[in-house]
């Protein structure tokens, strides 16, 4: 197969929601459908029957949450897949971001019953900042929730995008009876069924069909008479540049429980979402049909296997074919490295591959010489740009139980903050750690791993910071004064970035204007702002 037809087969998208929408759920039936798994494990009460396939870490099983970004991959319609999970709870939102960086559209799961959820919202502006184009489906039909009508309305005005509706309802709740595709004029009827592949559907290429009428009865086939003809008024026809511009999100409709619905999102994501697509560099933008090899690390994760102890970092292909046993510039450390053991993933099912192209993404051992945001490629001219990183909202200081355990600590945390799990601030005198995060569970997960990865326990004690700020500057004379001035408020990151750990907004305000040749900046991304 051509270079050129290996890019074109493949698509490569996240998975977002809010909590509980069935956003893993929807993840296990894909799968289903694509033939990589043969029966789905029930995901209910936000406990975990049969482990999700793409939820393997053990805290994960425990909480019946996904708090690591989980990459699947499958062959389906001649296509193959790629499907980033992601964590849904907001305390690992910047998890997500990252996962954004990584895919060339997104799935947004919404729940019928409670619509748009402020998480949805926040997921759905870093989408936007990237015009991400999105794909929306309406879960849990099968439950009583908001009349979908009101549901557009409520998409169209909290996510400030236009929508066009490719499924449509029929029925909700104890009275759903299926959902007619209006995209390919088909009904399919619907059947609970956990954990098999309904396939029950009747071609209608004309709504007066009286074989409608048979199969849900004269009141529900007119009712979608009336509604399919509103939509038609009301709606323009889908446009597919405006889909993949970002500025037009399809809706589909179903029960991701029941393997509902699930069918007919997955059949015209193949056909309408976007092939892989470049990315900006520092030197211009790379296009996937580039022939040099790139990429760029967006996530590293310790201890997949805790047996093994090893570190694999996610390597996102953006151009160029990615072969085994070749040696690549790695551009931050200016060296070259060949790995022999590069992987594919089934979730934590990780299989050797020779080749990948445009779209995949790929596990490598890593010793210790990738961070988040690294560029791998065949010049090592360039750099990758746009991996979002936040100032952290929580702030709490580590501190060790165990004396005896110190190393296995060091290690532990320097590993997870290379992870991305959290942001580590070093205070003198004394070393003191300080680990900022974006939400309270994050502390319970370090904690978690950090005695069950590597023997070492800990507690943290808040610490009244509201935001860290990282500092350049070009008056040496200025920085050391304000570094006497507030010492005790004065911090490295893991990589010796100056950062000034402010206690409330006012303070930060008269730093800035007490030290105007300092620059206070609220994304560890300083070194690209400006360019």
């Amino acid at each position: 197969m051509s270079y050129e037809n290996e890019i074109e087969k493949r698509r490569t998208f996240g998975i977002i929601s809010h909590p509980d929408a069935g956003k893993t759920t929807l993840t296990e039936k894909l799968l289903l459908f694509g033939g990589a798994i043969q029966s789905a494990g029930a995901v209910k009460s936000n406990k975990i029957k049969k482990t999700a396939t793409s939820d393997f870490m053990e805290i994960e099983k425990q909480r019946g949450i996904s708090v690591a970004t989980s990459v699947m991959a499958f062959n389906y319609s001649d296509k193959q897949i790629n499907i980033l999970d992601t964590p849904g709870h907001k305390d690992f939102a910047e998890d997500t971001f990252r996962t954004l960086t990584a895919v060339d559209s997104v799935i947004l799961v919404v729940d019928v019953a409670n619509g748009v959820e402020a998480q949805t919202e926040r997921l759905m502006e870093v989408c936007r900042m990237r015009n991400t184009p999105v794909l929306i489906f309406v879960n849990k039909m099968d439950r009583d929730g908001k009349e979908a009508f009101d549901l557009l309305d409520e998409l169209e005005d909290k996510l400030q995008i236009k929508v066009r509706p490719l499924t449509w309802p029929i029925g909700m709740g104890d009275r759903f009876k299926g959902v007619y595709n209006l995209y390919d004029h088909s009904l399919n009827l619907f059947a609970a069924n956990k954990t098999n592949i309904s396939e029950e559907i009747i071609p209608i290429e004309d709504l007066s069909d009286s074989l409608l009428d048979e199969a849900v009865t004269k009141e529900f086939a007119n009712e979608l008479r009336e509604e399919v003809e509103m939509i038609e008024g009301v709606y323009d026809e889908f446009d597919r540049d405006d889909y993949l511009a970002g500025n037009l999100a399809p809706v589909f409709f179903g029960s991701a429980m029941n393997n509902f619905g699930v069918k007919e999102l997955l059949d015209a994501f193949c056909r309408i979402s976007p092939a892989p697509r470049g990315r900006d560099t520092d030197q211009g933008f790379i296009e996937p049909n580039d022939s040099k090899f790139s990429g760029f690390v967006f996530k590293i994760h310790a201890n997949l296997d805790p047996k093994h102890r090893d570190r694999i970092a996610f390597l996102r292909i953006v151009s160029g074919e990615f072969k085994r046993n070749t040696f690549y510039q790695h551009s931050r450390i200016a060296k070259k490295i060949k790995f022999s053991n590069p992987t594919a993933f089934m979730a934590k099912e990780k299989s050797i591959i020779d080749t990948a192209y445009p779209g995949d993404v790929i596990g490598l051992y890593d010793s210790g010489n990738f961070k988040i945001g690294d560029t791998l490629s065949e010049t090592g001219k360039f750099n990758f740009k746009g991996i979002p990183s936040f100032s952290p909202e929580i702030f709490m200081e580590l501190e060790n139980l165990d004396p005896m355990k110190s190393k296995q600590l060091d290690k532990g945390i320097r590993q997870l903050m290379d992870e991305g799990v959290a942001q580590m601030f070093i205070r003198q005198p004394g070393n003191r750690k300080i680990i900022g995060t974006v939400g309270q569970l994050q502390f319970e997960v370090i904690n978690y791993r950090l005695e069950h990865e590597y023997g070492a326990k800990c507690r943290f004690a808040p610490r009244n910071y509201t935001k860290a700020c990282w500092i350049t500057t070009d008056n040496n004379e200025q920085l050391d004064a304000f570094k006497r001035a507030k010492a005790s408020h004065v911090a490295v990151d893991k990589d010796d970035n100056l950062v000034f750990l402010a206690e409330t907004p006012f303070l930060l305000t008269m730093a800035e204007k007490d030290y105007p040749d300092l620059t206070f900046h609220q994304t560890s991304e300083f070194k690209l702002e400006g360019e």
